[in-house]
């Protein structure tokens, strides 16, 4: 139960850290590599309700009843889907997601890493575990980090239970 609330966390925050490596970034990356990484006086909850391109994320975590969860929990990494993400799903498929709560809380654990990754920062490419215990790949491909197939943006944010980087898509495991 703890976990699937800890996925709330990755639906409720804007991005952020910096897991500096010794690896270098791809060329023409660097720059985003070297974004610093702001600071937020809040949980990835508090972050993700002070910021307006994730309210639809705020809105499936409420629903999911993860907040207090999300809240709670300790040195997670979210990627958290822009509003922008979400409209891209499909209404009918949204509204599937949205209407059955295992699936949803699945989809938003998904989101979640425990540790404060830097997907800036795996090159080459790696696999990490999330809170649905299944795997998200980073990489770099067309000249961004990824995750799976999502854009990260450049910059992010550290919370004070963790690190939220905004992405281009919603993230869906395999069920």
């Amino acid at each position: 139960m703890k976990l699937k609330n800890l996925m709330l966390a990755s639906t409720a925050a804007i991005a952020c850290t910096i897991g500096a490596t010794a690896q270098a970034a791809p060329p023409g990356f660097e720059s985003c590599v070297a974004e610093p990484i702001a600071q937020f006086d809040g949980t990835v909850v508090d972050a993700a309700l002070a910021t307006p391109e994730l309210s639809t994320l705020v809105d499936v975590v409420v629903a999911a009843g993860l907040v207090d969860a999300l809240n709670d929990a300790e040195n997670i990494t979210v990627y958290a889907p822009t509003n922008d993400a979400f409209a891209a799903i499909p209404g009918d498929i949204l509204g599937a997601i949205a209407g059955d709560e295992a699936l949803l809380t699945s989809v938003l654990l998904y989101h979640v890493t425990p540790g404060t990754n830097d997907p800036r920062a795996f090159v080459p490419p790696v696999r990490r575990n999330t809170l649905l215990e299944q795997k998200v790949y980073y990489s770099y491909f067309d000249g961004e980090a990824r995750v799976n197939n999502a854009a990260v943006n450049c910059s992010g944010v550290k919370t004070n239970n963790g690190i939220v980087w905004l992405i281009d898509s919603v993230l869906l495991p395999a069920l």
